[in-house]
């Protein structure tokens, strides 16, 4: 690690081969934790290039724990996290409209490193079990239509590095890996991120693979469809700008969107939206990230009508129904 770091900061960059060996050295536990956090650091200050990302991804991909989810034909629906704009679990409570409105969702996240209150930390707070038992997930899928996977129980990579994440307080390359790296391997993915250079770097990546997917990035840079500016939406199609007016939706104010300073206060946004007990804005921001999902499965529906069937499934309690059915599970 001290030779590669050593080349790191001669500015350097990393072959495909030589960063997912660098990576799998991090996951044997035997590398210091200021030499982790060095190597982390290094991403901050520059970018990261195609084959880095890579080689990160399949290494994480090809030591995690599998779920074997391939006949739900599952979508994750996840932002990279990093936007720095403190926004209530939005994805979070979209992939419960997902799931209400029929689609399964295996939802894969962590707790906040960047941010007050990640989606493990809302879940945690509702009473959800972490578990990376297969037959529970699969139960779960059946049941609720949705499953939800911690990262650490299913990433070697992710459990070595996590308290020098969070020690570090920052978003790194591993905020970039999370919607890569899922263990179901989703059919679908439908992710929003915080740059317009990793929505190029993400797209590259994409498109060779055989997912279906489609990336969101607000030009205001939230990784979201955060209905507060313009946003690109990126699918194997192409790519296009479109506006909240766009989508009947009028166009919201940052602080409509704020989720507080603790994870209760977060976790009190994501349930009143479910229950119905929201703002019209909270609400229509979820409603728009989950059309956008629903989308990402059927292309061929237009946004009004993605839109009708995710308010449809927040209105009539099916969003909510999957949300307590998965705690009960």
């Amino acid at each position: 690690m001290k030779e590669i770091l050593e080349r790191l900061y001669r500015y350097e960059t990393l072959s495909y081969q030589e960063a997912k060996r660098a990576l799998q050295t991090l996951m044997t536990g035997s590398v210091n934790a200021s030499h982790i956090a060095s190597f982390m650091t290094v991403f901050l200050m520059r970018r990261i290039t195609v084959e880095e990302l890579l080689g990160f991804r399949d290494v994480m991909l090809e030591n995690c724990l599998r779920v074997p989810l391939e006949e739900y034909q599952v979508i994750d629906v996840c932002g990279t996290g990093g936007d720095g704009k403190n926004t209530f679990n939005i994805s979070t409570t979209a992939a419960f409209v997902v799931a209400g409105a029929g689609i399964c969702v295996a939802k894969h996240g962590n707790y906040g490193v960047s941010s007050v209150c990640g989606s493990s930390n809302v879940l945690e707070y509702f009473g959800y079990a972490f578990t990376n038992d297969v037959d529970k997930l699969r139960k779960q899928i059946e049941k609720a239509k949705i499953c939800f996977m911690h990262a650490p129980l299913f990433h070697p990579a992710m459990k070595t590095v996590a308290p020098i994440r969070k020690e570090m307080g920052l978003k790194t390359f591993f905020n970039m890996l999370g919607p890569m790296v899922n263990p179901a391997f989703p059919s679908y993915q439908f992710v929003g991120v915080f740059s317009l250079e990793l929505a190029r770097l993400y797209e590259y990546l994409y498109q060779r693979t055989s997912k279906k997917y489609a990336i969101v990035h607000s030009l205001d840079t939230y990784d979201e469809i955060s209905l507060t500016t313009e946003f690109k939406w990126i699918t194997p199609e192409g790519e296009r700008v479109i506006s909240p007016s766009d989508l009947g939706m009028p166009y919201l104010l940052q602080e409509q969107l704020v989720a507080g300073s603790t994870v209760e206060d977060s976790a009190r946004i994501v349930l009143n939206v479910l229950e119905g007990k929201a703002s019209e804005a909270q609400q229509n921001v979820v409603i728009a990230n989950a059309a956008g999902a629903i989308r990402t499965v059927f292309p061929s529906k237009s946004w009004q009508e993605a839109i009708y069937e995710a308010r449809e499934s927040l209105l009539s309690k099916r969003a909510f129904k999957a949300f307590q059915t998965l705690l009960a599970c």
